[in-house]
């Protein structure tokens, strides 16, 4: 059996695909060896069928009890893997060394222990700051921050939509309202205005709901004038399919931001309080939009701020940003023509 190259990453949805070049890079330095990421369950099973890391364990599951409680009671999954591993890299502090102790009790002489949090770390946007725990010079290919989605995903993807009987020849754009806090998310009249303008403007708004998803979901549709077509309870790999075939997503702060981006989807990023010189997807395809800049100096701070300024983007501004990121698409990529 191959060797294995370990890696542990506890983060959200978004923290896991900002940390993707990193790992395409421990691959490339590790090309005879099997990427095994441990890490939450849904976005592992998706970075796996994308071809991204070789195979995956759940950071959540019991398989991978054993790293926490010693290897008297390790998992048969976590034995193989470990027992195989010529280098392991954690993306997470170990304050009482139970991790280092872990990893020596099973003779792996190449640990690397670092969270990228930790202030010692000087790269400002976070998915430099993964290279930088690897020692490894910050990304400068706009390659290594896309993923292809492959071909079994594709057609699940417009599965998805024939099911739903949605034309594919039509611009469709994906509406994303939801974030991981209410402080990121454009208010929901605004909301609502963009989806009627983008209807106004020939496009066909797709609105995605999460689990998360449904107050924001909800309130913006509540001022929608007409029936919106809402796209519930996809899995990441469903969701993955149905992005390759859109023309455009919009979307906050999030996971599922990250997500449209890393898949080469054209982006447009609403942010508002959070740093988007250090959490903004990057490339080419994506589009950073803000309202005023905030002056907030806490997330407490924050979460009184009335009227959120930095959120405050005008519609316009987004419609002008949907319609370019579309026409540079078009240009650059035939599945993009309208």
């Amino acid at each position: 059996m191959k060797r294995t190259l370990l890696i542990i990453h506890p983060g959200a949805l978004g923290d896991v695909l900002l940390a993707v070049p990193a790992i395409r890079r421990l691959s490339l330095n590790f090309p005879q060896h099997e990427v095994v990421l441990i890490a939450a369950a849904a976005v592992s099973r998706l970075l796996l069928e994308c071809g991204v890391i070789s195979d995956w364990l759940p950071l959540e599951g019991h398989a991978c009890l054993g790293l926490f409680s010693g290897a008297s009671s390790i998992s048969k999954e976590l034995y193989s893997c470990v027992n195989r591993c010529d280098r392991a890299v954690v993306w997470m502090e170990d304050k009482e060394g139970v991790l280092g102790s872990f990893f020596q009790e099973f003779g792996v002489a190449n640990v690397q222990i670092q969270s990228p949090f930790s202030k010692g770390l000087r790269a400002r946007h976070q998915s430099n700051r993964f290279l930088e725990t690897l020692s490894e010079p910050t990304r400068d290919s706009v390659s290594e921050s896309t993923v292809q989605v492959p071909p079994h995903l594709l057609e699940r993807g417009k599965d998805i939509l024939d099911a739903l009987r949605i034309s594919q020849e039509q611009s469709l754009v994906v509406v994303h309202p939801g974030s991981g806090s209410v402080h990121k998310r454009l208010e929901p009249r605004r909301m609502a205005s963009l989806i009627e303008r983008l209807w106004q403007e020939g496009m066909y708004p797709l609105i995605l709901e999460g689990p998360a998803d449904l107050d924001a979901v909800g309130q913006a549709l509540h001022f929608v004038s007409r029936p919106t077509l809402v796209l519930r309870d996809l899995a990441l790999s469903q969701l993955a399919g149905v992005f390759a075939q859109v023309a455009l997503y919009i979307g906050h702060d999030s996971g599922v931001t990250h997500l449209s981006a890393l898949l080469g989807v054209p982006t447009i990023a609403l942010f508002g309080p959070t740093d988007y010189h250090r959490w903004a997807p990057q490339g080419h395809h994506v589009t950073i939009l803000r309202g005023s800049p905030c002056i907030c100096d806490s997330w407490a701070t924050v979460k009184m701020c009335e009227g959120k300024p930095c959120l405050q983007v005008p519609i316009e501004k987004i419609l002008i940003a949907s319609g370019l990121a579309i026409r540079m698409a078009s240009s650059a990529n035939p599945r993009y023509s309208t």
